[in-house]
Parts: C-alpha cells; sequence; structure tokens
C-alpha cells in the first residue's frame, strides 16, 4: 500500500518541482541511483516500468527506500493498463503516472486514493483527467507541445496542473521557459539521469546536478 496519499504527493511535487525517472534492470545499481537523488534532495522518483520484471526491481527499490531514505516518496511510470496500476500499488507505489488518459486506471488509482498522473496532449484530455480526479496532469511528449501550450491552457484554465515530461533539461533557459509559462513541476529523464552516469556509476556527480536542479527550480519558481 501507499505510504503517502495523493495529497501528500501532489504537495511534495508543488514543493520541489521535480520528479526524476528512470528504469534500470538492476535492483542494485538502481538503488545508488536512487540513493543520489536523494543526497541531491530529491524527493520523489519514478521508476519507470519499461523492461521485464520490472515491478521485482521496483519492489525491491521501495523496500530498500522505506527502509534507508525517510520521507523519499517512489512512484511508477510508463503504466498503460490498470492491471499493472494495481500491481504496483501492491508493491507500495506512492503514484501513478502514464503515458496515455486511460480511465481504467483512474477508477483503480482513485478507489486507494493514490495519486495518478495521466499523459495528456489536449484541453479536452486534460479536463477529462481533472474530471476523473487527477490533481497534476503530464504533458507528454513536453517538446512537441512546448511551454506555449502550457502558457495558452493556463489562460482559460488558472486551476490546471502541469508537469511537462520529455524534453525537459536542467538548464536554466530550459527550465525558465517551462516555470514562467506556469508549470507545477517537470519530469526529467534522461537529461538528468544520463547513460554516461548509469554506465560509469558516477553518483556523486549525479547527487550534485540534481541538488543544482532544485536549486534552479527554486529560484525560478
Amino acid at each position: 500500500m501507499a505510504k503517502y496519499t495523493r495529497l501528500e504527493v501532489a504537495s511534495a511535487m508543488h514543493e520541489t518541482g521535480l520528479v526524476p525517472l528512470f528504469f534500470h534492470q538492476d535492483p542494485e545499481l538502481a538503488k545508488k541511483v536512487l540513493k543520489a537523488c536523494y543526497d541531491g534532495g530529491a524527493r520523489l522518483l519514478e521508476f519507470t516500468s519499461r523492461g521485464d520484471f520490472a515491478h521485482n526491481v521496483f519492489e525491491q527499490l521501495n523496500q530498500y527506500a522505506l527502509k534507508e531514505l525517510p520521507g523519499m516518496i517512489l512512484g511508477v511510470g510508463s503504466v498503460t493498463d490498470a492491471a499493472a496500476a494495481s500491481l504496483y500499488m501492491q508493491l507500495g507505489a506512492n503514484f501513478v503516472v502514464t503515458p496515455v488518459l486511460r480511465e481504467d486506471i483512474a477508477l483503480v488509482c482513485n478507489r486507494r486514493k493514490v495519486l495518478w498522473s495521466p499523459g495528456c496532449g489536449s484541453l479536452t484530455e486534460i479536463a477529462r483527467a481533472e474530471e476523473l480526479g487527477c490533481e497534476i496532469v503530464k504533458l507528454f511528449p513536453g517538446d512537441i507541445y512546448g511551454p506555449a501550450f502550457v502558457k495558452a491552457i493556463k489562460g482559460p484554465c488558472p486551476w490546471t496542473s502541469i508537469m511537462p515530461t520529455g524534453g525537459v533539461s536542467p538548464t536554466e533557459e530550459n527550465l525558465k521557459s517551462w516555470f514562467q509559462a506556469g508549470v507545477t513541476c517537470v519530469g526529467m529523464g534522461s537529461k538528468l539521469i544520463s547513460k554516461e552516469i548509469l554506465a560509469t556509476g558516477d553518483f556523486d556527480s549525479l547527487a550534485a546536478k540534481v541538488k543544482e536542479t532544485l536549486d534552479l527550480i527554486q529560484k525560478l519558481k
């Protein structure tokens, strides 16, 4: 079961402004990535379900977080059906992120008061997601729509909370454009947790990069 309510998760997203995300099939390496993000100040992480037996890795990762990293909120991404969402919630997922808007996922997450963030690409999809109880919608792929899309949505719908994912990088220019447009937080994958870091195991530099990104976001918000 989730340790954090959807309101607590939404609050953490608002406060920190950053959700790092990654996948790796090696549980021990995944723990090191999670610890580096935690040491850098991140208190949310999305483990993307993109490989065989990903749920086994997630289970070990969440058990590690609960034991060793107090306050770390671990969630799951790339979920495409209600069965997968239910499985991950049984393993303690505190939030569920999807690449598409799926009403079956909304129902199972709402049933347990777990935050779900669906990938949306139009104002109609965003409105439907909010009608289904979504707190923070995922704009995906973010680089296709861009900050101008966010700004346009916030005009008629200032209450909408948006998390772009895809095309977000830890540079001041990029982050400034997103936060000035009105996003609540950003999801950041390979531009933050690069293949090079995963290959070399330079987790001290990852922790430093996460801290630098979080500090920059706080300055820009």
